[in-house]
């Protein structure tokens, strides 16, 4: 894609209401995201952008308060027993490398830094994510198939 093509894109997507844009061609694909005026230079995921707008409205609702609090506990609870291992990206958690085949680690597994523990796939593409420190995984927090998000906590090490 030329140059001339892309800044028209980018004018476009910056004057319209759309927040977001992908386009696939023979020679490449393009997505241009626009950045949120009030976290400029700084990327950020649209669901968490989109959650503490959501929350005050949510308040007034017992039930919703109630789930937001409980949810939010548990992420917080596991990084006091152990090193958080944490997602890099967004994607899909797989235990193995194959599917059926067997978990890269389990819990009590001792593992060593740099060592792979499990898969994400994102855009198709299978990412082996490693161990950021050496250690005993204690606690496996996601399932396998999951959905994840960036930055959630995925293993716990001691």
């Amino acid at each position: 894609m030329d140059l001339r093509k892309l800044k028209t894109l980018i004018d476009l997507v910056s004057e319209s209401n759309i927040s977001e844009l992908e386009i696939t061609e023979a020679d490449g694909k393009v997505r241009i995201v626009k950045a949120d005026p009030a976290g400029a230079g700084q990327p950020v995921p649209m669901p968490a952008v989109m959650a503490p707008a959501a929350a005050p409205a949510s308040a007034a609702l017992p039930p919703p308060a109630g789930a937001a609090v409980a949810a939010a506990a548990p992420a917080e609870a596991p990084a006091a027993n152990g090193h958080a291992v944490k997602s890099p990206m967004v994607g899909t958690f797989y235990r193995s490398s194959s599917p059926g085949g067997k978990p890269l680690v389990d819990i009590g597994s001792q593992v060593k830094e740099g060592e792979p523990i499990c898969i994400i796939e994102a855009m198709k593409i299978m990412n082996e994510i490693e161990a950021d420190k050496s250690g005993r995984v204690t606690q496996i927090l996601c399932e396998n198939g999951q959905a994840v998000e960036f930055g959630q906590p995925l293993f716990i090490i001691e």
